[in-house]
C-alpha cells in the first residue's frame, strides 16, 4: 500500500482507506460484529490505516466495532469520524454543545482520548457560510478532544467556503469518473491551500463496479433503493445523482469502448480517482474480506494511460454531465 499525507499539516495514511458506514447496518443487507471485525483486520493486513465513521452510522454502532477492533490492533490506526446529520443536531439544532456532546459520545464508543479527524457531516450550508461551529471546531482542538478537523461537503461551493477557514485540514467529497467537475473547479483551490482531499462514493455507490444490470433491485432499506431519486436526503449520495438506467448505459459504454483489457470496472474507477495528486485517499466500503483485498490491490496498479484519461474526461462533458441531478 502506497501512503500519501492528508493535507499539508495532517498524517500519513494509506491511499486506499475503509468507508464504514455499512459496518453501521443502516441499509441494505445487516454485516454481523463478526464479519466487521474480519473485515476491519483483513483491511489492516492490506495496508490501510484510515478509517471513516460516523456518529449517525448505525446511531454509533459503527463506531462501536472500530473501537472494539481498536482494542486489539496494534498497527497504528487513523479514525475519522463526524459530526452534524444526527437528530440533535440536523437539521437546525446545531450548537457548542450539541457539538461536544456529540464528541464526547464519540471518543466513548471509539475508546481513545482524542479524534484523529473530525468532519462536519453534510451541514446546511448556511451554517458553514456563518462560521461559528468552526469556532467550536477549533475550541475542541484546543482542548485537544479531537487532533484537526475537516468537513464532508455535497458541492463545490461548500468545499470553497470551508477552505476559507483557518485550521480546515481535509474536504470529504463526492469524486468518480461520473462526477468528474471537482478536477478543475476544486482540487486546484485545495492543493494550493494545502488541504487534504478525502473521496467518498469512489464507485458510485456500486454502479460503477460493473456488477449491476437493469435487472438489479435492492432491499426496502438500502438507500438504493429509497433514495434513488433523491427522496431521502441528497440524490447525490446515491448513484453520484444519475438516473440508475442512465448510468448502467455509461458503465456499458466504459466497458466496450474505454476499459482497458487488463483491468476490471472497479480498478479502472479506483485507479482512474488515485492518479490525481490533489486525492489524499479513497475510501470505498465494503462488505466482505475479498472486496477488502480487491480495493487495497490498486494501490499497486500502474497509472492509467493519458488516452484513457481522455477518454473518460470526453465522455463526462459529452454524456455524462448533463444528466446529474442535485447539488453538485
Amino acid at each position: 500500500m502506497k501512503n500519501r499525507k492528508l493535507g499539508v499539516n495532517g498524517f500519513n495514511i494509506g491511499e486506499v482507506g475503509l468507508g464504514c458506514w455499512q459496518l453501521g447496518a443502516d441499509w441494505g443487507k445487516d454485516i454481523s460484529r463478526e464479519t466487521a471485525l474480519n473485515i476491519l483486520n483483513e483491511s489492516v493486513k492490506n495496508g490501510i490505516t484510515f478509517f471513516d465513521t460516523a456518529d449517525v452510522y448505525g446511531n454509533g454502532k459503527s463506531e462501536t466495532v472500530i473501537g472494539e477492533f481498536l482494542k486489539t490492533c496494534d498497527d497504528p490506526i487513523r479514525v475519522a469520524t463526524k459530526f452534524g446529520r444526527a437528530g440533535d443536531a440536523y437539521p437546525d439544532k446545531y450548537s457548542k454543545d450539541v457539538l461536544r456532546k456529540s464528541v464526547e459520545g464519540s471518543l466513548q464508543r471509539l475508546g481513545v482520548e482524542s479524534i484523529d479527524l473530525l468532519q462536519l457531516h453534510c451541514i446546511p450550508t448556511h451554517y458553514l457560510k456563518e462560521g461559528r461551529v468552526f469556532d467550536w471546531l477549533r475550541e475542541l482542538q484546543q482542548e485537544g478532544l479531537i487532533k484537526h478537523f475537516g468537513a464532508s461537503v455535497e458541492t463545490v461551493e461548500e468545499g470553497l467556503i470551508c477552505m476559507q477557514q483557518e485550521g480546515l485540514l481535509s474536504l470529504q467529497v463526492i469524486f468518480n469518473v461520473f462526477r468528474q467537475k471537482l478536477v478543475t473547479e476544486l482540487f486546484p483551490q485545495a492543493e494550493a491551500k494545502g488541504v487534504g482531499i478525502i473521496v467518498r462514493l469512489p464507485l458510485a455507490s456500486g454502479l460503477l463496479s460493473g456488477k449491476f444490470d437493469k435487472n438489479t433491485s435492492f432491499p426496502e432499506n438500502d438507500h438504493r433503493n429509497y433514495n434513488r431519486n433523491g427522496d431521502a436526503f441528497n440524490v447525490g449520495e446515491t448513484f453520484a445523482g444519475l438516473p440508475f438506467e442512465k448510468g448502467l448505459e455509461f458503465v456499458d459504454t466504459i466497458k466496450n469502448n474505454i476499459l482497458p483489457d487488463n483491468l476490471t470496472m472497479v480498478q479502472l474507477a479506483l485507479r482512474w480517482i488515485l492518479d490525481h495528486q490533489a486525492v489524499s485517499c479513497i475510501i470505498p466500503g465494503a462488505s466482505s474480506t475479498k472486496q477488502v483485498i480487491s480495493n487495497a490491490e490498486v494501490s499497486n496498479i500502474k497509472a492509467l494511460s493519458p488516452e484513457t484519461h481522455l477518454a473518460l474526461a470526453q465522455l463526462y462533458k459529452s454524456e455524462i454531465h448533463s444528466n446529474i441531478r442535485g447539488g453538485y
